[in-house]
C-alpha cells in the first residue's frame, strides 16, 4: 500500500514568526529555544529542530471537520521552516523515534478506527488502516502528549 507523509505548510505560520514574546503570549504561543535534541520536532519539515534553534509552540487545528472528532492540539513550527514535508513511502525521522497514536478517519472526518504503535513499525499499521476502503485519510499524534505530528494520504488522492 503507496502512502503519502505531508507536513504542513508554512504560510500561515510566518507572520508569527516576527512576533515578539509578549505578542505571541497574547496569541496564546510561547517561543522556544531548543535545548535538548530531540524534543522539539517541527510540524512543517517534520524534522528535529536542532540546538540553539528556535521553535513556536501553538494550538494547530489538525481536524477540521464539523463531526464529534473535530480536534486541535500543541504543535512546534521551527522558525526558518519554509518546506512542508511531502514524501511517499518514506517515514520521517521525526516520527520514528516516538510512540505514535494513528486515527483513521473517512472523508467527512468521522473517525473509523485507531491505533497505538512504535515509530518503527508504523508502515504495518498504515497498511492496516488503509486495507478498509472507508478510510481516506489518517492523521498521527505523538501518543504520549498527543501532539499532532503529521498527516497520511493514500498515494493518487487529493490531500484535503
Amino acid at each position: 500500500m503507496d502512502f503519502r507523509i505531508t507536513g504542513l505548510s508554512p504560510e500561515p505560520f510566518l507572520p508569527f514568526f516576527a512576533l515578539s514574546d509578549a505578542e505571541l503570549a497574547a496569541r496564546g504561543m510561547r517561543r522556544h529555544v531548543v535545548d535538548q535534541h530531540p524534543g522539539f520536532p517541527d510540524r512543517i519539515e517534520m524534522v528535529e529542530a536542532a540546538l540553539g534553534e528556535t521553535v513556536l509552540l501553538l494550538n494547530h487545528v489538525c481536524q477540521p471537520a464539523m463531526t464529534p472528532y473535530r480536534a486541535c492540539h500543541a504543535i512546534f513550527v521551527r522558525e526558518g521552516a519554509t518546506q512542508a514535508y511531502d514524501a511517499v513511502n518514506q517515514v520521517p525521522e521525526s516520527m520514528r523515534l516516538r510512540l505514535l497514536s494513528l486515527r483513521a478517519y473517512c472523508a467527512d472526518g468521522m473517525m473509523l478506527d485507531a491505533e497505538v504503535v512504535e515509530g518503527t513499525a508504523i508502515e504495518a499499521v498504515i497498511a492496516r488502516l488503509f486495507g478498509n476502503a472507508d478510510v481516506s485519510y489518517i492523521h498521527v499524534h505523538n501518543a504520549k502528549r498527543g501532539c499532532y505530528a503529521g498527516r497520511i494520504d493514500r498515494v493518487g488522492l487529493s490531500l484535503a
